[in-house]
């Protein structure tokens, strides 16, 4: 039968742990807290609730990590968020996709994506600025990031009538499993080279467009020369 811990059952920190008790034991705690968790558990957290040193958690967590890569597990050990959770394996992530409900969980729109993109790399940011870089009005979208809980508000612009400024959160981070925004690759490699800029400049000069018909279609109309 398997044995259930109580904080009473555990050395006060400094302590010499109890017949019985060990890093093994320690780390099976871990486990289990890890397993109920539903957000990632700090260092310190788990310090406190083991009542152990901090020192003695990090050792057991880097442990437990090196033993899930050596076992070949079906879950990995990560940190992320500034804290510890339990993932599932990459490897067996289409397993995992045919267990989920479809639909359950709310995919971003490409829109909403680069909604996201803007915020994550200009933060903190207005809704006006967002739709600025955008060219089209996007509230709805903020405020559907917003409800996701990856993106909140941070405060207000020093501006007349105190726009509300905008910023990603740690559910963002846990999101996309990165550890901080230092993780996020430079804005500079979504950047075209010079070929491809020019390959555009050239494209766009080769036509105007304008806006024709009653429906406001457009259309590209290619200059002509005139005969000499």
């Amino acid at each position: 039968m398997a044995r259930i811990w109580h904080l009473g059952d555990l050395a006060e920190p400094g302590e010499e742990p109890r017949d019985g008790e060990g890093g093994e034991e320690l780390q099976s705690i871990l486990e289990a807290l890890l397993l109920v968790a539903g957000e990632p558990l700090s260092v310190e957290t788990l310090a406190g609730i083991c009542e152990v040193h901090r020192t003695e958690v990090r050792t057991a967590l880097e442990e437990l990590q090196q033993e899930y890569v050596r076992q070949e597990r079906g879950f990995q050990l990560r940190e992320i968020a500034g804290g510890y959770r339990l993932h599932t394996h990459p490897a067996y992530a289409q397993y995992v996709e045919r267990l989920a409900i479809k639909g359950r969980r709310t995919r971003l729109t490409r829109a909403a994506i680069e909604t996201l993109a803007i915020v994550v790399y200009l933060q903190p940011i207005t809704r006006a600025q967002i739709a600025n870089l955008r060219g089209v009005q996007g509230e709805s979208l903020v405020k559907t990031l917003e409800e996701l809980g990856l993106v909140r508000e941070t405060g207000k612009e020093n501006a007349p009538g105190g726009p509300a400024l905008y910023e990603t959160t740690a559910a963002f981070l846990e999101h996309f499993g990165l550890k901080s925004l230092d993780e996020l690759p430079p804005l500079e490699d979504f950047e075209p080279d010079e070929e491809t800029v020019e390959r555009i400049q050239r494209s766009l000069s080769a036509g105007e467009t304008r806006e024709v018909g009653e429906g406001g279609a457009l259309e590209t109309v290619r200059e002509t020369p005139e005969p000499a």
